[in-house]
């Protein structure tokens, strides 16, 4: 009775521990996440007191680590065209060749997207302004820019329970 009792327990155990890891990574993301949309704020706020408007433009697609004074620990650089299954979960790294900020997700069973392959988050630095010209591009001098944006490239959801190939299935 007393082994079936501390067995109970020790699963119980178990399973908060993968719950809170799973919540730490996520905050984690998020924490980093949130450091870049503030340092890039940070940078446009002094173009645009600098009268330098029109060079928030050339950051598009750009690394956004560059505007933290301190990477985080998980961030291994600059790669090009990387096979995700080359980089360690937990890491983040640039993308050259895309102009994506990749995040390698360490718990994957709880991350949900419709990218096949190693579970990824991507970001991109994306140009916010509004299309006066309405051509789909922007355009210097015509076009009004409101700063700058770090987007998913495809939408992304942390879960509560593990993820199945059913839930990849159904979802795509």
């Amino acid at each position: 009775m007393v082994i079936t009792i501390i067995s109970l327990l020790f699963i119980v155990a178990v399973d908060k521990l993968l719950v809170l890891r799973v919540e730490a990574e996520r905050t984690a993301m998020q924490q980093v996440l949130g450091s870049l949309r503030s340092a890039m704020s940070i940078d446009i706020a002094s173009k645009i007191a600098g009268n330098a408007i029109p060079t928030i433009a050339e950051a598009e697609g750009s690394n956004p680590m560059q505007w933290l004074s301190e990477r985080p620990e998980n961030y291994i650089g600059l790669k090009n065209e990387a096979e995700p299954t080359d980089i360690a979960p937990g890491k983040w790294y640039f993308d050259k060749h895309y102009g994506y900020l990749i995040y390698r997700v360490s718990n994957a069973a709880y991350f949900q997207t419709n990218l096949d392959g190693p579970t990824v988050a991507r970001f991109r630095v994306v140009l916010d302004y509004t299309d006066v010209d309405d051509d789909g591009v922007y355009t210097a001098g015509i076009d009004k820019i409101h700063g700058l944006g770090l987007a998913a490239v495809e939408p992304y959801k942390w879960v509560n329970e593990p993820v199945t190939v059913e839930d990849y299935t159904h979802n795509k």
